[in-house]
Parts: structure tokens; sequence; C-alpha cells
């Protein structure tokens, strides 16, 4: 298959996704274009192993978001968004992947973006899943920055399940980094170097919550949020602390770069 023809299917391929996750409630209508063009762009540059990569990423968190729906009802209120992903969730999440894939076909032969790749997905899937499963923590999170004890779902609050689950989240990219080649040595070391760098970008997005990412506060329901400018019960919201242009999309995104950055500073340090 020669490379406009790659694209193409690749950009096909990514619509079908785009609308089917459209239909099945976890993309919004602006959300389901945007993954089909990060999502077209990704596969049609990088090949069938970025593909891959990406929907795992993707199908796992969406399938994390979807159960035990009740259960984390109560802390949704704390979220920027639901759990149907708007553009600038899936920008935040796959931007700087489609960036990569770019780099791959500018720079072939080089390994370093497959890497980064990898990295940048384990940020962000160790992400999700510290968020959608760290709720379910028998004890309440303690913030990582002082160790205070904080409200479920607080930006910034860590548990041991949280925890858990986002090595979880990042091993399970890593393993799929290697197996899937990408001309990186397949060891053990190259998936401990995109774990470890997931969750050093999934530890950052929590720093950023606990310090500078805006957040806000209810006057109604007395509590802080990152919803702006309104809370879900309809009041408008007042910024609390942060800078008001960090967001958590920003926030997202530095943690896909900080993942991608980490994992190859680790690699290249044992390699």
């Amino acid at each position: 298959m020669n490379s406009i023809t790659q694209l193409i299917v690749g950009l096909s391929l990514g619509v079908l996704i785009g609308l089917l996750a459209y239909h099945l409630g976890t993309l919004s209508r602006t959300g389901a274009w945007a993954a089909a063009l990060t999502g077209g762009l990704i596969f049609g540059l990088g090949g069938l192993r970025w593909a891959v990569l990406l929907l795992a990423f993707f199908t796992t968190s969406s399938l994390w978001s979807r159960l035990f729906v009740r259960r984390k009802a109560i802390v949704e209120e704390k979220y920027a968004k639901g759990s149907r992903r708007d553009w600038g969730q899936v920008m935040a999440n796959g931007g700087l992947g489609t960036l990569l894939a770019l780099f791959s076909v500018l720079l072939p032969g080089e390994t370093w973006p497959w890497l980064a790749f990898g990295g940048a997905m384990a940020a962000v899937n160790a992400d999700t899943w510290a968020t959608e499963l760290g709720v379910f923590n028998p004890s309440p999170p303690r913030l990582i920055t002082t160790g205070k004890v904080v409200e479920r779902g607080t930006s910034g609050g860590v548990t041991l399940l949280g925890y858990l689950a986002a090595l979880g989240g990042a091993a399970l990219i890593g393993t799929l980094a290697v197996l899937l080649g990408g001309g990186i040595p397949s060891t053990l070391t190259t998936v401990l170097a995109i774990t470890l760098g997931g969750l050093a970008g999934s530890t950052f997005d929590s720093l950023l919550g606990a310090t500078i990412q805006a957040i806000y506060f209810c006057p109604q329901c007395q509590k802080e949020t990152e919803r702006y400018p309104l809370h879900g019960c309809g009041t408008r919201t007042i910024q609390r602390r942060g800078w008001r242009w960090l967001d958590n999309d920003w926030v997202n995104f530095a943690c896909s770069l900080v993942g991608a950055l980490a994992t190859w500073g680790i690699w290249t340090v044992f390699n």
C-alpha cells in the first residue's frame, strides 16, 4: 500500500470509528470529527501498529468511562467535562501522537517517534485509568503535594488504587508497543521505560491539578470544580486558584508530552 492510499484509507477508517463512537455516546459531535482527523492521520501516516496503540487507549478508556456510571456520578460534578469526550479532549490526548506520526514519515528509520508515541499513549492511558478507577479506593484521596485528605474527584488527589490503575494502563501500552515492533528493542527495559514514562506523565498531571490548573468554586453547592463558566447545577462558578488558561485539556496535553519525554529519557539512560 503506497503512502497516499494508506492516508486515504486511514482517514476513511478514522471517520467510521468517529461516527461509531458518536453513536455509542463516547464522543460528542465535535469529538467525533476530531477523532476522525487525529486517528485517520495517525493510521495514515504511521501505519497499523500506530493505529493499534491508539485504539488500545481509546477502547479501554471508553470502556472504563461507561462502566459503573451510577457509582461515579457523585464525582462527575467536579470534572470539567463528562464521559462523552469533545474535540478538546480528543486533541489533548491525540494531538501529540499525530505530530509524532508525522515525524515518523519525515524521519524514516528513526525509532524515537515510535518510542515517544508509546510514552505519550501510556501517559494518557494511565491518567484515564487512574481517574476512572481511583474513585473506588476504599479511603478518600490525598492531595499529591501536601497529603491532605480531599474529596473524591478533586484535582490533584491520588489514591493507592488510582496508582495501581495507572500502572496497569501504562504497562498495557508499553507491552503492546514492544510487541508491535517499530524498530525498538523487544526487551523488558523498553517495556519498563514506556511504563515508567507513562506513570511520570500521569503524576505530572496530578501535580498540575494540585497547583496551577484552573479550579473554580460553586457558591450554590459549596464545592470546588473544574467546570467553567457554569457548574452542573447551573450556577456560575468563581475562580478559586490556578491559571485561568490552564484547563483540563492543556493539563492532559502536558501529561502526554511528559510521558513522551520521560520515556525517551529513561530508555536512553539504560540503552
